[in-house]
């Protein structure tokens, strides 16, 4: 029996035990060739079954003594931390001293089979010493110890965050319409088809090779170094093609570092390759979000300010929080004229799996507040929501309060195509009781302009090889998750080479050989890798046609690449077939290759926290969606979806529909049906906070008989940004579902559900409280008050502003405010305005 620190409680049995490989295992025969061909072990983790408590015994004897086992791990063999974030750096493997939710990872098995392993892990008791149990942000709000993490704001609020672009109160005092909603957005997770797993093998010399399910191998080859204090250079990881990620593989798990570190211990190949069960723990899906919106009006519909506040339930560690609470709040601006904006929010720790990204990171939730809220606005002004949102619509090239520079604007066409194709204009508010259209609007980045480890570095880089039998070898660090990014860099190449999709191989996610990109997350392979792929096409272009030229003794600016071939201009017989170029460039410069490499531009907000939110570009969405509502009981059916998606240049326009409908078909999952729902158990038997069904079979999503036919529409709206004008089509059609489904059921049978998912009980209450002269809505009534700290005032560019804060003394604005009154105190003047004025 080892004895831990002081108050960390007891390590039973070996922490590290590795089987000599000279002998037999029990129940096991070795084969003869074994030594030199290491049979690859099977990695299993013990898990957590309660939601907070300190470890006072781990005892492993009996997982050590069991068959086949090579070795157990425990938190003491992985002592250091790691997260995705700098700011969140809170996560181990194997939880050293306390757990924080059911599944948290406590001790981990390598066997020589999967079945050895899991049985050897449920073999390994754990005495714990029980915490109080945080569900909601209310209780972590309401108790601020014991604290889940020493870090953070003050008690379980790990994050917060307060910003006031302009004079918003003077806003305020500008409208006939002040406007005041609360929303729920419950938290779902994403459902990728392949679950988690990770294979690592040793590769000699103290040297590793992880193959993993990984959107992000960059990040995860960081992780790597940090937690096994190994020079990057001798961690290799490769990012296998992904089986679905949708955010949910763009951290560094517990198990690919397992892996890792359990085949330089054993010297074998080791694989952990998690089960459903466990992907639900993993989760880091969409945040469960309490909102409250109050938003001012002309009677035009033209808005004169707007005050979000949001609370976001974190669960049990840090992940993208930092900027997932910010993206809560960034985007607002966006998508329709808000000249004066505020935003104040905070994250709070509760004990649960913990929340990230989720297709869309953070921007879903406001988005659906925000649509809601505006076609109320428009019922109570007497305008069209058509109308109301294309008055409002944000123009090309302009810069918004909250000091985001945008690029491209597409969306009045793609409201117009929807409006067109659904028939908006004859039907909207004119169908028979029980069937309605809602129309919903969206935006989303296209790349966040900031790495996550900040630094000047390019954000995304391609090497290029040219072979003499006229091919050409991609190599880049991003990762192919199912979104076709492959075929999108295949296809920028080949178009500036005049060559077939064929005569070009894309050679990805490789951190030994590729050059660093960031990963596949926030929309940005296209618009990154894409460039950094133009760049070294155009650069390689450039040595051939220098050659081309001379054998053909013509000027380089006379050459067109086109049909494998390079050829003059004037007369496209005299020419040669592109492999002959290539033989022609490296007779004259040796082996050619070339690379190329992107960098975003500097947003111009110079305030803190304006590093979330800018992008090169954004992308826009519409959609209307028709419902059929059972008055009765509440159920309903989505008839019909028409969405038009603004993705500048569709490179690959059947790439393009492929996405707008699987974000559809996600949007849907998540308006109708999709949450992360938890329950506690009866306290005669634990208490603890469990997944409620954290299963395929009971986790609810849609199905082929749920998806409703769908009209999709391509909108082009080149921007300079892109390569030849392309914005992202991954995550932006998500957004304007949810709201869409939402008010359709109000123009169905004239009730309003304020969160989601919209469950038909929801329904048939509201239309129930309608029966009873209450108002005709469901969703939440309280809010949960906090205190986002001091207020960074920031004047907005319309108030000469210079994308600093008043605080900041570089400042050369000219406003004055007080920054230091904090949310509680502003929000007492709030309440001597008027929750209302007459129209």
């Amino acid at each position: 029996m080892a004895e831990r620190p002081s108050g960390a409680g007891r390590l039973v049995g070996t922490p590290f035990r590795r089987v000599d490989a000279e002998k037999k295992v029990t129940g096991e025969t070795r084969f003869a060739d074994d030594l030199a061909f290491p049979r690859m072990v099977h990695a299993c983790l013990a898990r957590s079954t309660v939601p907070h408590a300190r470890i006072r015994i781990l005892d492993c004897s009996r997982a050590s003594a069991m068959p086949g086992v090579l070795a157990v791990l425990t938190g003491r063999d992985l002592p250091n931390p790691y997260g995705i974030m700098p700011v969140s750096q809170d996560e181990h493997v194997l939880a050293p001293e306390r757990v924080r939710y059911v599944g948290d990872p406590v001790a981990a098995v390598a066997a020589l089979t999967e079945e050895q392993a899991q049985q050897a892990a449920l073999s390994i008791e754990v005495e714990y010493e029980p915490l109080t149990t945080i569900a909601t942000v209310e209780e972590a709000l309401a108790t601020p110890e014991p604290r889940i993490h020493d870090y953070g704001v003050e008690g379980n609020v790990h994050r917060a965050a307060s910003f006031c672009f302009g004079d918003v109160e003077a806003g305020f005092g500008e409208a006939d319409l002040i406007l005041e909603d609360l929303l729920f957005y419950d938290g779902s997770t994403h459902l990728p088809l392949e679950q988690h797993a990770a294979v690592a093998l040793p590769d000699g010399d103290g040297r590793v090779v992880v193959y993993a399910s990984t959107q992000t191998p960059h990040y995860l080859h960081t992780a790597l170094a940090t937690v096994l204090e190994l020079p990057p250079s001798r961690i290799r990881v490769i990012a296998c093609p992904t089986g679905g990620g949708f955010g949910g593989k763009t951290e560094p798990f517990q198990h690919e570092i397992l892996v890792a570190k359990l085949a330089l211990e054993l010297g074998r190949p080791v694989k952990c390759a998690l089960d459903r069960e466990e992907v639900f723990y993993c989760h880091r899906g969409r945040h469960p979000v309490h909102m409250r919106l109050r938003t001012g009006f002309r009677k035009d519909g033209s808005m004169t300010a707007q005050h979000l506040e949001s609370a976001l339930d974190g669960g049990a560690y840090g992940s993208y929080g930092a900027a997932s609470l910010l993206y809560t709040g960034a985007l607002q601006t966006v998508t329709y004229k808000l000249p004066r904006y505020r935003f104040d929010g905070i994250r709070a720790f509760t004990n649960k799996p913990p929340c990230g990204p989720k297709r869309g990171h953070g921007t879903p939730q406001p988005r659906f507040a925000y649509e809601v809220h505006l076609d109320k606005a428009a019922e109570k002004l007497g305008i069209d929501p058509a109308d109301l949102r294309l008055r409002n619509l944000v123009e090309s090239g302009s810069l918004t309060a909250n000091w985001l520079q945008l690029g491209s604007v597409g969306l009045r066409r793609a409201i117009e195509a929807v409006v067109g194709g659904s028939g908006w204009r004859e039907r909207y508010g004119k169908l028979p009781h029980g069937r309605g259209l809602g129309l919903a609007c969206g935006s989303y980045l296209t790349g966040a302009g900031l790495p996550i480890n900040w630094n000047h570095m390019p954000h995304s880089g391609v090497i290029l090889q040219l072979d003499r039998g006229g091919g050409v070898a991609v190599l880049c660090g991003q990762s192919e998750i199912g979104q076709g990014s492959d075929s999108v860099l295949a296809a920028i190449v080949a178009e500036v080479l005049g060559l077939e999709l064929a005569d070009v191989r894309i050679h990805g996610a490789d951190t030994g050989f590729t050059p660093v990109d960031l990963g596949s997350y926030s929309s940005r392979v296209t618009l990154m890798a894409g460039n950094a792929a133009l760049e070294a096409a155009e650069r390689a272009r450039e040595q051939l046609a220098r050659a081309a030229a001379e054998e053909l003794e013509l000027s380089p600016q006379h050459l067109v690449f086109a049909g494998g071939r390079v050829f003059d201009s004037a007369d496209p017989e005299h020419g040669m077939c592109f492999a002959d170029a290539v033989v022609a460039a490296e007779t004259r410069y040796g082996t050619l290759a070339t690379t190329g490499s992107y960098t975003p531009p500097r947003a111009p907000g110079r305030y803190r926290g304006s590093g979330v939110g800018p992008s090169p570009t954004y992308s826009y969405s519409a959609a209307v969606i028709e419902v059929e509502v059972d008055p009765a009981t509440g159920l309903y059916e989505v008839a019909h979806v028409w969405i038009a998606h603004d993705v500048g240049t569709a490179i690959n326009p059947v790439l393009v529909l492929g996405q707008i409908e699987g974000s559809v078909y996600m949007g849907l999952g998540e308006a109708v049906m999709e949450e992360q729902a938890f329950r506690r158990l009866p306290a005669r038997r634990s208490g603890a906070l469990v997944h409620r069904h954290p299963s395929m079979l009971e986790y609810k999503s849609p199905t082929f008989h749920d998806m409703p036919p769908v009209t999709s529409y391509i909108i082009e709206s080149p921007d300079p940004q892109g390569p030849f004008g392309a914005k992202e089509v991954g995550q932006g059609p998500l957004l304007p579902i949810m709201p869409a489904v939402a008010n359709a059921i109000f123009d169905a049978v004239g009730v309003r559900i304020d969160q989601v998912p919209i469950h038909p009980q929801m329904v048939a209450k509201a239309l129930a409280a309608v029966a009873q002269g209450k108002p005709a809505r469901y969703g939440p009534t309280t809010f949960p008050e906090f205190d986002a700290g001091p207020t960074l005032h920031i004047p907005t560019p319309e108030e000469g502003g210079d994308g600093r804060s008043l605080d900041d003394p570089r400042s050369g604005s000219r406003m004055r405010s007080d920054a230091t009154m904090s949310t509680r105190e502003e929000a007492l003047a709030r309440k001597k305005l008027a929750s209302s004025a007459a129209v």
